[in-house]
């Protein structure tokens, strides 16, 4: 057994139950985690469907991009995307990047999903911005997404290209990732009434944020005390 194996499956049981909801396809979209303690992060492949993958194929990096054991495969060329979060968001344990539907169709109108419910509010943060559009894998993405992440937002749209998610573990971010789609879908389907949209009241927008980033400091302060 390797010395990251526990940690690839993880990341592998993710984006396979992924493509079974349908927020992944072919060899679209990715996840990762932080190793803690070593500064590593374990990713998907690029280029493999997963269809075939196993999850001896998920590379394991450092934060200048180098594999840290061999692969016959390279890591997601998003791989960057993810450790901007990472080197950004020290609450942030686990990256989902997905292709999925509902989000997806606010990536091509452009428009950011505000607070609906507060249950979900309380998970993924009062908004869901929009990033500007990049190239996938290119560094314009990279500082587009970084340009985003003061915000302490848990779920982000990618403008023409899918959404992200993130967690303090790879069930949070999954998880925070199926409730922005529930939102969007939900979002969707009432714009399309043409009637005004009810949104969260102000105060409750403000408590959803106090909640989500009181979370998000007390997962950094069990980092900093391990």
């Amino acid at each position: 057994m390797g010395k990251y194996d526990v940690c690839k499956k993880k990341v592998y049981e993710c984006i396979m139950a992924l493509v079974k909801e349908g927020y992944v396809q072919g060899s679209g979209g990715n996840v990762s985690m932080l190793i803690e303690d070593v500064n590593l992060v374990a990713v998907t492949p690029s280029q493999i469907e997963y269809s075939i993958m196993k999850y001896e194929d998920i590379c394991i990096v450092d934060f200048e991009l180098k594999l840290a054991e061999e692969s016959k495969y390279k890591p997601s060329i998003e791989t960057a995307m993810h450790l901007s979060v990472y080197k950004n968001r020290p609450d942030v344990s686990a990256v989902v990047h997905t292709h999925q539907k509902y989000a997806s169709i606010f990536s091509l109108i452009n428009l950011p999903i505000p607070a609906l419910f507060d249950e979900v509010a309380m998970s993924i943060g009062p908004e869901v911005e929009i990033i500007p559009y990049a190239l996938s894998g290119s560094q314009q993405l990279v500082d587009n997404v970084v340009s985003k992440l003061g915000n302490s937002s848990n779920c982000y749209i990618l403008q023409n290209h899918g959404a992200l998610a993130f967690g303090s573990n790879l069930d949070k971010a999954k998880l925070n990732a199926e409730l922005l789609e529930k939102t969007a879908r939900v979002y969707y389907y009432a714009l399309s009434t043409g009637k005004e949209i009810s949104v969260l009241p102000q105060n409750i927008q403000d408590l959803t944020k106090k909640i989500v980033t009181g979370k998000q400091n007390a997962e950094i302060e069990r980092k900093k005390n391990k």
